[in-house]
C-alpha cells in the first residue's frame, strides 16, 4: 500500500491491524481501560485524517506510536496517577473496616487480555507482554513521570532501540538512556517494597489445581478451605472502595460479615491483566439466578494466593469482558466474548 494510493478500505485495514498493540501501549501509559480505548480511537482518527501527510520516512507502526504517545501525554497533563488501594492508604484492621468509595479516576482499572495482548508466536515475548500488564507492574508504571513511562514501555516492554525512541520523542539517545536509567531505579524501589505475582504462562499444574480449589472454596463459601489457600500476608482490595485488608484472618472475617451476601456465588474464568481471574455472580434475591458482583483478579506466588482484587463496578466491567449481566439457572453455559 503506497502512500497516496491507499483506498479507504486498505487504510482502514492497515490501521485496524495495530489496534490491539496500541491499546496495550495506551493502557500501560494511562492505567485505565476506557481511557486507553478512547486514546486509540483518537489515534486512529488522527492517523486517518493526516494520512496524506505521512511521508513514509518511518514505518506506519512507528508513526502510529508517535501519534498515540502524543495523545497519551496530552491526557496525562492533568497529573492523575491511577493507583491500587494499597498505594494510597494503610491496611485497615477488620475491626475498623469501613467502605468509603473514591472517584473512578482514582483507580488502576482491570483489562481483558484479549484487548491488549496481540497474538505472538514467541513464548518469551508473550510472557513479557503478560508480565507488563500485571497489576503490580502497572501500578509501578503509574509512579513514573509520563516521559519516563514512554521510554520504559517502548524500550523494556516493546523492545524498541534507543535510537527509535529518541526519534519518536524528538530527543537524543543520551536523554533516552538517562530516562530509562531513572525509570528502572524507581521500578526497582517499587519491586523491593511489594511481592510480585509469580504466575507461569500458561499456568502450571500446581497453579491450575490451586485455582480449582479456590473456585470450590469460594463457591462453597468454605472459609477454612479458602484460608488454607491464602498466603499469611495475602491482600484483598475492592475498588472503588479504598479499604484493603491484609492476612487471611481479616479477609475470611470480612467475607463472613460485610461480604456475607456473596455466599452462593458462581465464578466464571476470565483472562485479565495477564493473570487468572473470575467474573463473580452472586445470588439475585429479586429475579432469582445470579447477578454480577465483581471481576476478581488473582495473584499467586509460591503456591499460595497473595492477592485478590475485586473490581465492583459491574456495569462497566462485565460488558468490557463480554459477560452477561444476569445468569438465569444453575446450569447456564455462558458464551464469553472479549
Amino acid at each position: 500500500m503506497g502512500n497516496g494510493t491507499a483506498t479507504t478500505t486498505e487504510l482502514d485495514v492497515a490501521l485496524e491491524k495495530h489496534r490491539t498493540e496500541l491499546t496495550g501501549y495506551c493502557y500501560r501509559m494511562l492505567g485505565s481501560s476506557f481511557e486507553a480505548e478512547d486514546a486509540v480511537q483518537d489515534t486512529l482518527v488522527r492517523a486517518w485524517r493526516s494520512y496524506d501527510k505521512f511521508e513514509g520516512r518511518s514505518s506506519l507502526r512507528s508513526w502510529l506510536y508517535r501519534i498515540a504517545t502524543n495523545v497519551c501525554l496530552d491526557m496525562l497533563t492533568a497529573g492523575n496517577k491511577r493507583a491500587r488501594p494499597m498505594d494510597l492508604t494503610d491496611s485497615t484492621p477488620l475491626a475498623r473496616a469501613a467502605l468509603s468509595p473514591r472517584p473512578d479516576n482514582t483507580w488502576l482499572e482491570p483489562m481483558p487480555d484479549a484487548r491488549v495482548l496481540p497474538t505472538v508466536e514467541d513464548p518469551a515475548e508473550a510472557a513479557i507482554a503478560k508480565e507488563s500488564v500485571r497489576l503490580a507492574f502497572m501500578a509501578a508504571l503509574q509512579q513514573l513521570p509520563p516521559k519516563q513511562r514512554v521510554v520504559l514501555i517502548l524500550r523494556e516492554v516493546l523492545a524498541w532501540r534507543a535510537s527509535e525512541v529518541a526519534e519518536l520523542l524528538d530527543t537524543s539517545v543520551a536523554s533516552v538512556n538517562s530516562a530509562l536509567q531513572r525509570a528502572r531505579a524507581t521500578l526497582a524501589e517499587q519491586k523491593a517494597s511489594g511481592a510480585d505475582a509469580a504466575v507461569s504462562d500458561p499456568l502450571d499444574e500446581e497453579q491450575q489445581k490451586l485455582l480449582e480449589r479456590y473456585v470450590a472454596a469460594f463457591e462453597g463459601y468454605d472459609m477454612t478451605a479458602l484460608t488454607a489457600l491464602l498466603h499469611e500476608d495475602a491482600v484483598m482490595t475492592m475498588p472503588p472502595f479504598d479499604l484493603w485488608l491484609t492476612g487471611h484472618d481479616d479477609i475470611a472475617g470480612f467475607m463472613t460479615t460485610f461480604g456475607s451476601a456473596c455466599e452462593g456465588s458462581r465464578l466464571l474464568p476470565v483472562q485479565v491483566n495477564g493473570l487468572p481471574g473470575f467474573a463473580q455472580y452472586k445470588p439475585d434475591p429479586e429475579k432469582g439466578g445470579h447477578t454480577p458482583w465483581a471481576i476478581q483478579v488473582l495473584e499467586i506466588s509460591e503456591g499460595r494466593l497473595t492477592g485478590f482484587h475485586f473490581y465492583l463496578d459491574t456495569q462497566r466491567w462485565f460488558p468490557l469482558f463480554g459477560l452477561p449481566l444476569h445468569l438465569d439457572g444453575e446450569s447456564d453455559e455462558v458464551e464469553q466474548g472479549a
